[in-house]
């Protein structure tokens, strides 16, 4: 008979405790778990973009370990005797094959499939979004800079990772696009011809790529991609999110939720994007390998179209005039190599730009307070011209499709394509340097003049003017609380010094920003209206 008359609530917390104790004598993270329970984390509905993106990846593991349980990768031609009629007796790889299987024969193996796509779609948007949240509110500045660089490569394995996994079917569809990869590796000087038949395992389309590609795609990057999550998670345990101006906030403080709440909303959150990513999977086709049909050399599929990521690659290739010329005796194919430089320029620049612009403003501060994309004049249009190139080359990679569209001549889209290339940005540049200026003079408008009301007064000598309200505090003290930077003198030093100081001036010299209003000026200002 058992003599233990110790509730049951006890009974547990005591096998509670004991677990602790266990975990803390093997793990020692008791520590570690007891400082991350009392941090408090800013909450701010952009945040959900980085952890959109941490959820989706969690659908691809799950839907791919699911996946690589049906597929084989292997390029070996068998016949096909499955479910689909019209492929039916056709021979095809052992990877389309299981592709087909997949689809068609494994019980939810299509909804699987449509979701491990469209959750891949969804982690590159959503890991962009994210990046251009803390481009344009400075969330990369010291000491979060290496949480920028973790992203940006999460955002550049992302796009390999989905590359990867979109030709591992072997239809027409991922071949013309490996058609196009191999092109493009083919036109770097010296060691292109060799990096084609490693990669292949030997002339174009070779006979190994489907097994490494698998290995790539479900060891390789995965792996990489985990340890830069985890890195992601620990820098914001370390140095937490920047929090957005506000009453009571400053660098020195952290206004939020506790870490309790977080974990338990996160926990929402995850099933909250799951469920989604399965409702469009259920309801939306994506990739219907069985209408593209097998891999052939000789077929191209018309009106191929990469996943929308990879469009801003495809869509330089595209528009970029067929050029050659012979250096030494060998051909260099400036239509591949020009867009590749280009594109990859493209992607450096933004990798680098935290460092460029500490050491432009030379600024060695912490910084914990995001920045309002208005106070930042040149830093926002710089980032709405860089994605205008984006989507401008992105139009490019559908050149066929809208010319078919809109009944025009694709020549026509490709050289709309081509000017755009070159006119977008430095209009788009223009015109959001102008409305963060505009937006900037506004706010000062309201900070000394009060709201407006609506409600017209009569003033003694017969002038009508309308009523303005001072601000509230809070709308007051997010107006006025911002530190605008001073262009660093030119003075004496070498061309690295003229350099910083002619870039300084670009970004906050004269005509870059609006004097700040600060509160002091508001209440003489009432002072004087009263």
């Amino acid at each position: 008979m058992d003599s233990d008359s110790r509730p049951d609530a006890a009974r547990r917390d005591t096998r509670g405790n004991a677990f602790a104790a266990w975990a803390r004598g093997r793990l020692g993270v008791s520590g570690l778990f007891r400082e991350t329970r009392r941090k408090v984390f800013p909450d701010h509905w952009s945040f959900m973009l980085g952890e959109i993106s941490l959820y989706s990846f969690l659908v691809l593991v799950l839907t791919g370990v699911y996946l690589m349980l049906y597929f084989h990768p292997s390029m070996e031609q068998v016949p096909y005797q499955g479910s689909y009629a019209p492929l039916r007796g056709q021979t095809v790889s052992e990877a389309y094959n299981s592709t087909l299987h997949i689809s068609f024969d494994v019980r939810g193996g299509l909804l699987i499939r449509q979701a491990h796509h469209w959750a891949a779609l969804i982690f590159v948007a959503s890991l962009f979004a994210h990046l251009m949240r803390m481009f344009f509110t400075g969330a990369f500045r010291k000491p979060r800079e290496l949480t920028w660089v973790l992203s940006f490569l999460l955002l550049v394995l992302g796009m390999f990772e989905g590359l990867t996994g979109y030709d591992l079917p072997d239809d027409l569809l991922s071949g013309t696009g490996l058609m196009v990869v191999n092109g493009t590796i083919l036109s770097i000087p010296i060691v292109g011809t060799y990096l084609s038949v490693f990669l292949f395992g030997g002339e174009f389309p070779g006979t190994e790529l489907i097994a490494r590609f698998h290995t790539i795609h479900v060891v390789v990057l995965p792996a990489i991609m985990t340890a830069l999550f985890a890195g992601l998670i620990f820098l914001t345990i370390r140095h937490n999110r920047a929090q957005f101006p506000g009453p009571g906030r400053t660098e020195r403080n952290v206004v939020g939720i506790p870490f309790k709440s977080l974990a338990v909303r996160a926990g929402g959150y995850f099933f909250l994007v799951a469920g989604i990513i399965l409702i469009i999977a259920s309801i939306a086709q994506i990739n219907p390998v069985w209408l593209y049909g097998p891999y052939r050399p000789d077929q191209v599929t018309a009106g191929s179209q990469p996943d929308w990521y990879m469009g801003v690659a495809d869509g330089l290739l595209r528009v970029m005039p067929g050029w050659e010329v012979v250096v030494w005796g060998h051909t260099l194919a400036l239509d591949n190599l020009i867009p590749l430089a280009v594109g990859g320029g493209l992607f450096l620049v933004m990798g680098a730009y935290p460092f460029i612009e500490a050491w432009v403003t030379d600024d060695d501060r912490d910084h914990h307070l995001l920045d309002r994309p208005r106070n930042r004049p040149v830093r926002t249009a710089l980032g709405a011209a860089w994605i205008s190139v984006y989507a401008v080359a992105l139009l490019g990679a559908a050149n066929d499709v809208l010319a078919t569209r809109f009944h025009v001549s694709v020549n026509a889209v490709t050289w709309a394509v081509r000017i755009g290339l070159f006119v977008v940005p430095f209009a788009v540049y223009a015109v959001t340097k102008r409305w963060a200026l505009g937006l900037q003079l506004r706010d000062r408008d309201k900070v000394l003049h009060g709201r407006e009301t609506g409600v017209i007064k009569r003033m003694p000598n017969g002038e009508y003017v309308e009523v303005h309200e001072p601000l509230d505090p809070e709308r007051l003290h997010t107006l006025t609380d911002y530190e605008q930077y001073r262009p660093i003198p030119a003075g004496a030093g070498g061309p690295a010094r003229r350099l910083r100081a002619r870039l300084s001036r670009g970004l906050y010299g004269e005509g870059t920003q609006i004097p700040k209003p600060v509160v002091h000026e508001a209440h003489e200002h009432e002072e004087i209206s009263g």
